[in-house]
């Protein structure tokens, strides 16, 4: 595989860690353009992988180049000039479409972790999208399926850990644990806690552009016979408890694609509902409320001093990177599908779900634990397809494939994860 990596962010970086040892031993990853809009960042992160370590034979050649992720023809004349067959992206979601018809036009195949979504100025919330989206999560990318398919490639959107891992999750459960799987309800949470020094610190944890996107736009969970159920920012409050050490999680719901993808796939097994809940630092969520309020997540530019600016790329600009962030930080993420259905008669819930210690992480990565958590999950996912396990033309979200290879991969490599029965 010759792989381009737009985005040379955290979470990038952390895939390139993974990648590097994993498909330099086995062969299948020969070569890696690392893209990224700040050229100085793209270098760092190639300066990361090579230093300390002669060139060895079978290993993996990195090279770094300034990329414009906005510039279709650009990201496909780089794409060709280094004879690109497989794309990740690990850029910011506004410009997802962009690379991803980009990988289309150069012929390469392609993945993300997650996809764009434009709300309505006032959405009307209630049952379905179109009251209040423009374009829902995943819709650009799902329309084009037959497009990919005749041409005879493949995308993988949202690979991850969520959505990503906690897909593969559900996929297992449906596939190994129930007769009919009814339920399936994504929870993300933990217990990662700053150092009382920075008790009163605003940690994005992930890029600041997602974030404002995903908390703040209206939520969706899925209902068979309602279909999409569309609310405000910060609806569904609810107290989750998590495994131990993570306990008591308060978790509210947020845009996330898995409850449009794991309809799409899991129906055939029973599915009825489908929802996405966070756990969100109190900093924070006061912090997204006073952004919101004062206008400073808008797209549109406003003029300061007879300069134009967009109010969100400063937030962008001014808040802490996730690979600045989280060396002290104690406790860790646990991120997991609830999954309920029955089997042999009987009505069955499991956990399925992936922890993530932050001093681990820290070791193991020099990243946080949300970054690492993220990164890994990805990092297999490419290299089920590298090596042509997870195989098809088309557009596809990571439950469409057989979850047993992940989920051997997953303990083959270290990427712990638990069943709980409750």
């Amino acid at each position: 595989m010759r792989m381009m990596l737009v985005g040379a962010g955290a979470v990038g970086e952390c895939i390139l860690k993974v990648l590097k040892k994993r498909g330099s031993e086995g062969g299948w990853l020969s070569y890696v353009l690392i893209a990224d809009y700040d050229g100085g960042r793209a270098r760092e992160v190639q300066t990361h992988l090579e230093e300390g370590e002669k060139k060895a034979s079978g290993e993996v050649v990195f090279a770094s180049a300034r990329a414009d992720a906005h510039d279709r023809k650009e990201l496909v004349r780089l794409m060709r000039e280094h004879h690109i067959d497989f794309v990740m992206d690990a850029a910011s979601p506004f410009v997802s479409n962009c690379i991803f018809d980009a990988a289309y036009e150069a012929g390469a195949n392609y993945a993300s972790m997650g996809t764009w979504s434009v709300p309505k100025e006032e959405p009307a919330f209630g049952t379905g999208f179109e009251g209040s989206y423009i374009e829902p999560m995943t819709k650009y990318n799902f329309d084009r399926h037959a497009d990919w398919k005749q041409k005879g490639q493949m995308a993988c959107i949202c690979l991850g850990i969520d959505p990503g891992v906690v897909n593969v999750f559900a996929k297992y459960a449906a596939e190994y644990l129930f007769d009919e799987l009814w339920e399936v309800h994504i929870k993300d949470g933990g217990n990662l806690t700053p150092p009382d020094r920075e008790k009163n610190q605003i940690l994005f944890g992930f890029n600041p552009w997602t974030v404002l996107d995903e908390v703040m736009n209206p939520n969706a969970e899925w209902d068979r016979e309602q279909g999409f159920l569309i609310e405000d920012a910060f609806a569904g409050e609810e107290e989750f408890q998590m495994p131990e050490p993570f306990g008591l999680n308060r978790l509210v719901k947020v845009e996330h694609e898995e409850v449009v993808t794991l309809p799409r796939y899991l129906q055939k097994y029973g599915l009825q509902r489908a929802s996405f809940k966070i756990a969100l630092d109190e900093n924070l969520l006061n912090a997204l409320k006073v952004i919101d309020k004062l206008g400073l997540r808008s797209l549109q530019p406003v003029e300061v001093g007879g300069v134009k600016i967009i109010p969100r790329d400063v937030v962008a600009a001014c808040a802490p990177k996730p690979q600045d962030i989280g060396a002290d930080m104690t406790g860790g993420m646990c991120v997991g599908a609830h999954c309920i259905g029955i089997k042999e008669g009987k009505r069955k819930e499991y956990f399925i779900y992936q922890p993530f210690d932050n001093q681990e992480a820290m070791k193991s990565f020099g990243m946080q634990a949300v970054v690492a958590q993220t990164g890994f999950g990805a990092a297999l996912g490419i290299e089920l397809i590298a090596r042509g396990i997870w195989k098809d033309e088309g557009v596809f979200s990571p439950e469409y494939f057989p979850s047993q290879p992940f989920m051997e991969l997953m303990r083959e490599t270290g990427l712990a994860y638990g069943i709980q029965e409750r």
